[in-house]
């Protein structure tokens, strides 16, 4: 099952909404539409980075603008989901690859699946960590202890980190809670 990626709207450190694209895009167009110089702050939760959105015209014409690119097509097996993009590389990395059997492109998916594979609960916590800081350093990056509950974070100390936001606003404090707990969780479940 595939879930939806969200996004998160804060009116200073007030949430005001966790949703779909869609949804947050029927709010955001609402909202814009009543007070255009609303100061709102928009997170994609999957990376922490603000994200802004072109809302000019109807809601249809904001929902296409918005919606989600279509599967390119063009050189490789686009039947198989192979997709084209150019790598740049030193010539000694390319002599390094075209050494290998099955040639480069065969030998970096094979590197980068062996890279996946070495430890996925790693790279979800450190994924999570990195979008959590990133939200933190923007709404909480001047409140107390915001240093300390970075490194708590990255250290995975789940009841640092607590500790840390206790004091924050609320919604502020449960939204980072919200996307810092794959990286606290898997912590204590691995040990």
């Amino acid at each position: 099952m595939t879930t939806l990626p969200t996004y998160t709207v804060f009116q200073g450190q007030r949430r005001l909404l966790t949703a779909p694209l869609h949804d947050v895009l029927t709010f955001l167009k609402g909202d814009f539409q009543r007070d255009p110089t609303l100061p709102l702050l928009i997170f994609d939760d999957q990376t922490g980075r603000t994200t802004d959105f072109d809302l000019r015209g109807t809601l249809e014409e904001v929902l296409d603008r918005h919606a989600p690119a279509p599967p390119r097509t063009g050189p490789g097996r686009p039947k198989l989901g192979v997709v084209s993009r150019e790598v740049s590389l030193l010539p000694c990395h390319w002599d390094w690859l075209e050494s290998h059997p099955n040639g480069a492109s065969a030998t970096l998916r094979r590197l980068v699946d062996e890279a996946r594979r070495a430890d996925p609960a790693a790279e979800r916590r450190r994924l999570a960590a990195q979008s959590a800081d990133r939200f933190l350093t923007v709404l909480g990056g001047d409140l107390p202890g915001a240093e300390e509950a970075s490194r708590a974070l990255y250290a995975g100390d789940g009841a640092g980190f607590r500790a840390v936001v206790e004091a924050w606003p609320e919604d502020l404090r449960l939204h980072a809670l919200h996307l810092a707990a794959p990286a606290l969780q898997e912590v204590a479940d691995d040990t």
